[in-house]
């Protein structure tokens, strides 16, 4: 293969999709950072929320408690702060504030959005419920979703945020339909939406956007509606904001190398759970895209070493050299003790600039790669 993809042309968002990536991507380079080599740290959203957090959540939905609206934002306002340092003092290039006002991925925006409404709880798993809204009437966007969050975030960190946001695709899949025709026309239309968030997002400053997307690969017939919603997604919004795509669990081998094809500068795909298994699937076309490799496992109760994790990271280097890779645990972390959460953070930072000094050094050699910069 060439090395191209078809964000190496000319697209909606105009110039080199290689050259444009990098140069999104590095605008997260800390400027004091100690290595040559760049290997981007991030999570992918949610986190633990500090047990007082769900303390407050019931007293504030008790109608016999005296915890009204103020006391509720407070108890929100003050774990964002606390979540945010967190993520600093664990050492992350990009931090998020562990979406502490956020309760569940869909739930939330569907709260925001006119047109759903709830009927109750859904059983979904073992003593697990979701509480699945229904789309009653043709969906609009009344006021924002996010930027408050990303305002506050900001202005808390000192260091760049990332923004996770509910997809168009399981925003419409893990809803029950009782306005529209099919999903798609559905989904299309919360895409139009999420454009219009992601637009106020970005004048409000924000510079790497998140599309989660986990019913994708457990559905991957519907690639091509994704790949539409992203063009609707992406419509207007600057080259310098850096847009990525989480796929959590499912057959990658399904929707790749297809997904290819959509308008995203990074995969965050989910890999250590299953031992990297589908790795191979990545290595054939090659993988054009950057890549953020979940390198911990958000699934277990236990902190990987340090010497895991960079094997884990080297995994990575195989299928897109260093200027291409981010790391990050598979998927949101709010399942797992904090302390837990922490150390797979801390130690996951810790891998990735060894593995960065030794890049340097040329003790971990990729030149055999099978993408290069230059190429």
């Amino acid at each position: 293969m060439s090395g191209e993809s078809p964000r190496d042309s000319k697209n909606e968002r105009g110039g080199t999709t290689r050259e444009s990536r990098n140069d999104a991507r590095n605008q997260f380079k800390p400027d004091d950072h100690d290595n040559d080599h760049f290997i981007l740290t991030t999570i992918v959203g949610s986190y633990p929320k500090p047990k007082w957090v769900d303390r407050s959540r019931e007293l504030y939905e008790d109608p016999d408690a005296d915890f009204d609206e103020e006391a509720w934002e407070e108890a929100q306002i003050d774990a964002s702060r606390l979540i945010t340092k967190e993520h600093e003092r664990a050492g992350l290039d990009v931090v998020v504030d562990g979406e502490m006002r956020r309760n569940e991925m869909v739930e939330y925006f569907a709260h925001r959005i006119s047109g759903y409404e709830f009927n109750g709880p859904v059983k979904v798993w073992g003593h697990n419920y979701f509480d699945k809204p229904s789309v009653v009437t043709e969906v609009e966007y009344d006021d924002t979703w996010l930027v408050d969050e990303y305002e506050f975030t900001s202005e808390v960190a000192g260091r760049p945020v990332k923004v996770p946001i509910t997809g168009p695709y399981t925003l419409a899949s893990w809803s029950f339909n009782e306005a529209y025709d099919d999903e798609e026309s559905l989904a299309y239309d919360l895409a139009d939406l999420v454009n219009e968030e992601i637009e106020k997002l970005v004048d409000s400053g924000a510079r790497y956007i998140q599309i989660d997307e986990p019913a994708l690969a457990t559905t991957p017939d519907d690639h091509a509606i994704v790949g539409e919603c992203l063009e609707r997604i992406v419509d207007g919004i600057p080259e310098d904001v850096y847009l990525g795509l989480h796929v959590c669990y499912g057959d990658y081998s399904r929707i790749y190398p297809e997904m290819l094809d959509y308008p995203v500068d990074e995969f965050d795909l989910e890999l250590a759970n299953g031992d990297y298994d589908q790795l191979d699937v990545f290595r054939d076309p090659e993988f054009t895209a950057n890549l953020a490799l979940g390198v911990t496992d958000a699934h277990t109760a236990e902190v990987e070493s340090v010497e895991e994790i960079k094997e884990n990271i080297q995994k990575g280097l195989e299928i897109v050299p260093p200027e291409q890779l981010t790391v990050s645990p598979d998927c949101g972390l709010k399942l797992l003790p904090r302390e837990v959460a922490y150390g797979k953070m801390a130690n996951m930072v810790q891998a990735a600039r060894e593995v960065e000094a030794e890049l340097d050094s040329g003790e971990i050699d990729v030149s055999a790669s099978p993408v290069s910069a230059d190429d």
